[in-house]
């Protein structure tokens, strides 16, 4: 990974936070009037707030469960103030002995800005392809 890439310092920072349940890390990353397309539950949220809130219920309902997140088919492009990332995340989900329990993957972009000297996650777009006969979202990789 390279130090001097926002995005992929986004991405390993992330995977970090969600690992730790770390709200305020998870938080950290995104700017203040951030929008998320999330894949899950709400058609879009808006402000740092909503996002926070989000993790925080996300976090909590984990109980001692941990989520691994991993990333790969990264690629982005960086100017001196704007980076723009996409990358397939793989969520799985460990107990607290290591064992997996389940996993699942998504497609992810994001956007970024640098404002100072801090880059942050001014966008963030989340989905999966649909299935045509069942409707229903793919979310492993070996099902496309």
């Amino acid at each position: 990974m390279s130090e001097n890439n926002p995005f992929l310092r986004a991405l390993a920072m992330y995977a970090e936070a969600v690992y730790r349940k770390d709200v305020e890390a998870f938080a950290a990353l995104y700017d203040q009037d951030v929008h998320v397309f999330d894949m899950w539950g709400a058609w879009s949220l808006r402000g740092l707030t909503a996002w926070r809130d989000m993790a925080s219920g996300w976090f909590s309902s984990l109980g001692d469960e941990r989520v691994v997140v991993t990333f790969d088919s990264q690629e982005s492009t960086v100017t001196e103030d704007l980076a723009i990332g996409y990358a397939i995340l793989t969520y799985t989900a460990v107990a607290p002995d290591g064992t997996t329990l389940r996993s699942l993957s998504n497609r992810a972009t994001m956007a970024l800005r640098k404002t100072g000297e801090c880059w942050t996650i001014f966008h963030e777009h989340t989905s999966a392809p649909i299935d045509h006969q069942s409707l229903q979202a793919i979310v492993s990789r070996a099902e496309c």
